[in-house]
C-alpha cells in the first residue's frame, strides 16, 4: 500500500460556480508530509478544528478511483490526485469499501495514526470542471470516505502499512 498524495488547504476551492472556475490556493496544497492532530484534522487544512467538520476532517480516496476515470472516459492517465481536493490518496486499499465506524491505521513510518470512517466523501459537479466532462458521474461512490482522525501523528508520501 502507498500514499500516493497528500493534500492541506487553507481555502476551499470550490466556491460558487463551477464555470467561475476554482478558488486558487495561496500556496501549492501538496505536502510530502502532514500533521494529524486527534479529533481534529490535518494541521493547516481548512476543515482542521472545524466544529461542523470533526469526524468529516480528513478525507481519504483510492488512486484507483482516478484509475477508473481512464477507462470509463478515455482519458489518456490518471488526472492529478490533488485535484480532487482528498486530504489522502492511497494506491493498493479499497476506500470505498470501508464501513461506516471501522477504525483503520496508517503508518508511512514515524507510527500508526488511527482514523474512524465515517460518511462516504460524495464527489460534486466540479468535478467535471478541474478533472474531466464526465468525473462527477464516474466517481460516484468511488469518491471516498471523510474520516475523524483519532490520533496525533505524521504521515509522509511513498509505501505504508494499513491496517483495519
Amino acid at each position: 500500500m502507498e500514499i500516493v498524495a497528500l493534500l492541506v488547504s487553507s481555502r476551499h476551492a470550490f466556491e460558487g460556480r463551477p464555470s467561475d472556475g476554482p478558488r486558487p490556493d495561496p500556496e501549492p496544497p501538496g505536502r510530502e508530509v502532514v500533521t494529524v492532530r486527534a479529533g481534529l484534522g490535518l494541521a493547516g487544512d481548512r476543515f482542521f478544528n472545524h466544529p461542523a467538520h470533526r469526524q468529516a476532517a480528513v478525507t481519504v480516496i483510492a488512486a484507483e478511483s482516478l484509475d477508473h476515470l481512464v477507462r470509463e472516459l478515455g482519458l489518456p492517465a490518471a488526472p492529478d490526485p490533488h485535484l480532487t481536493r482528498r486530504n489522502i490518496t492511497l494506491r493498493g486499499f479499497d476506500v470505498d469499501g470501508l464501513e461506516r465506524g471501522t477504525v483503520f491505521s496508517l503508518d508511512s513510518g514515524d507510527g500508526p495514526v488511527r482514523f474512524r470512517a465515517h460518511r462516504p466523501a460524495h464527489p460534486c459537479a466540479w468535478m467535471d470542471v478541474v478533472l474531466a466532462p464526465g468525473a462527477f458521474r464516474g466517481l460516484r461512490r468511488r469518491g471516498g470516505v471523510r474520516c475523524e482522525p483519532l490520533d496525533d501523528g505524521l504521515l509522509r508520501l511513498g509505501p505504508a502499512t494499513l491496517t483495519v
